[in-house]
């Protein structure tokens, strides 16, 4: 901004002087109960934020030249059928595409048949573990430059589902066999770590960025530990190769959700150089399920349309949306359709593909960004010190304060505090759901065997929902 000193003969208000003023205008109102609220994280809220605010403050600005891509998610029961659907998302302006791929015998040339493998990046969410099916995967990639994220989360497994895909001993030895094939293509990663799940079952956000902190951390210290792999590391990231990939889930907590974004690349830059790595991580973004809604549906599109901004102006480099009726229809081409063009008006006419950095000064949001990394930094610490994440987790520690904060989040919800709107406020008696079911929309219950307790994944509005369904 040009300095012509026009602002020259007006003094410069202070943070002190901006609050007396205030003050005087409550009338005799406390300041602090009345115009500050505190947030499920514990961060103090204020009214206002001034330059002070950010007095020793990290800078978090994006890399140079930061810009998103939008994902067109793919469940590949069917290679061909699969492929079809990438080929018309393609077309249909998605740039990148990312294959669920629930079984072992898949046709890796069927599913990526006509495919612009030179500039379509890829993400692959493997429901096995096996070797033989992605050692035919990068064989088909290699000599491509694609970049390939096969998104493979050993310890995410362990924590949805309360085992291992095998046993650990084994898991570990496939991934290392894998982590060794892509050594010599830098244009793909293997490791993922999934923060969605902890955000969905009800995390905060100080929780979500410690606990995927330490999530990834029990995978740099497990591979930091052989030469081969630093070696690996260190030449790898001095090409460029890519990095690490966080999945995260992003919520309706609009300013909040863009400081989490950006606290979770600080804070993978702060751990990042213990391990001589020098790369930024790649962060996947998809619109949280916690808030979407059975009735009212298409109120969900105004929910993944704040989120998906969110998530932009937090940096995502990936960024897949979710379809308004996910939670209750196996496949539907029209939401499919309405999902992704709510990220092609987001970029191509609201020019958010411009404005991924805009978030960098605010006042507010560097505060908040600075006090969600610093939480959740302190809790990281925590986790490391009591033994790290693998044995939080297996002592049951990890699940029970998410337990603890996602009931202080419901009894919120259920009081009306935080409002769903069409649910727990303005609800349409009329709305009827019942026979309009494809997919169950509540949390399964299906006693098993697991070595742990695992962490369940649940909306804010099934127990009211299924009340509602019972009375129609």
């Amino acid at each position: 901004m040009s300095k012509s000193g026009l602002f020259d003969e007006f003094p410069e208000v202070s943070a002190k002087q901006w609050k007396q003023k205030i003050q005087f205008d409550l009338k005799g109102a406390d300041y602090n109960d009345t115009l500050i609220w505190e947030s499920l994280e514990g961060i103090a809220v204020k009214p206002f934020y001034h330059s002070e605010d950010l007095d020793g403050v990290k800078n978090f600005a994006l890399p140079e030249g930061h810009n998103w891509k939008i994902a067109q998610s793919i469940y590949a029961g069917d290679a061909k059928i699969a492929n079809t659907k990438a080929l018309d998302a393609l077309n249909r302006g998605a740039e990148s595409l990312i294959f669920t791929i629930p079984q072992e015998d898949f046709d890796v040339e069927v599913l990526l048949a006509n495919i612009d493998l030179n500039k379509t990046p890829l993400h692959f969410n493997f429901e096995f573990l096996a070797l033989e099916p992605i050692k035919k995967l990068l064989t088909f990639l290699e000599g491509k430059s694609t970049s390939a994220h096969l998104n493979i989360d050993l310890i995410g497994n362990l924590a949805r589902t309360g085992n291992w895909f095998h046993k650990m001993e084994k898991d570990n030895s496939i991934l290392e066999e894998i982590y060794r094939l892509v050594k010599n293509q830098n244009s793909t990663s293997t490791i993922s770590v999934d923060l969605s799940l902890y955000q969905n079952a009800g995390a905060n956000m100080v929780q979500q960025l410690a606990y995927g902190l330490a999530h990834a951390n029990e995978y740099l210290n497990h591979f930091h530990g052989s030469s081969e792999a630093a070696d690996t590391e260190r030449s790898r990231s001095a090409e460029g190769s890519l990095p690490i990939a966080f999945k995260v889930s992003v919520g309706s907590n609009y300013f909040f959700e863009i400081a989490k974004l950006r606290a979770l690349r600080w804070l993978w830059k702060s751990i990042a150089p213990a391990y001589d790595l020098n790369y930024d991580c790649h962060i996947l973004a998809v619109p949280s399920k916690r808030n979407k809604t059975l009735y009212d549906y298409n109120v969900n599109l105004l929910r993944t349309t704040s989120e998906c901004m969110s998530a932009i102006l937090g940096g995502a480099d990936t960024l897949s949306n979710l379809p308004y009726d996910t939670i209750y229809h196996k496949d539907n081409e029209f939401a499919d359709r309405i999902a992704r063009n709510q990220l092609l008006l987001l970029k191509e006419e609201s020019y958010f593909d411009q404005a991924s950095n805009v978030a960098e000064g605010s006042y507010y949001i560097e505060s908040l960004t600075q006090q969600l990394a610093q939480k959740a930094l302190d809790l990281f610490k925590q986790i490391e010190n009591s033994g790290g994440f693998l044995s939080e987790l297996k002592n049951g520690n990890i699940q029970r304060k998410i337990k603890e904060s996602e009931a202080k989040e419901r009894q919120l919800f259920d009081s009306g505090i935080i409002a769903s709107v069409g649910t727990n406020k303005y609800q349409n008696a009329q709305d009827r759901m019942k026979d309009d079911i494809e997919l169950y929309p509540f949390v399964k219950t299906n006693p098993r065997k697991t070595i742990i307790e695992p962490i369940i994944e649940r909306r804010l509005a099934e127990e009211l929902e299924q009340k509602r369904m019972d009375d129609e």
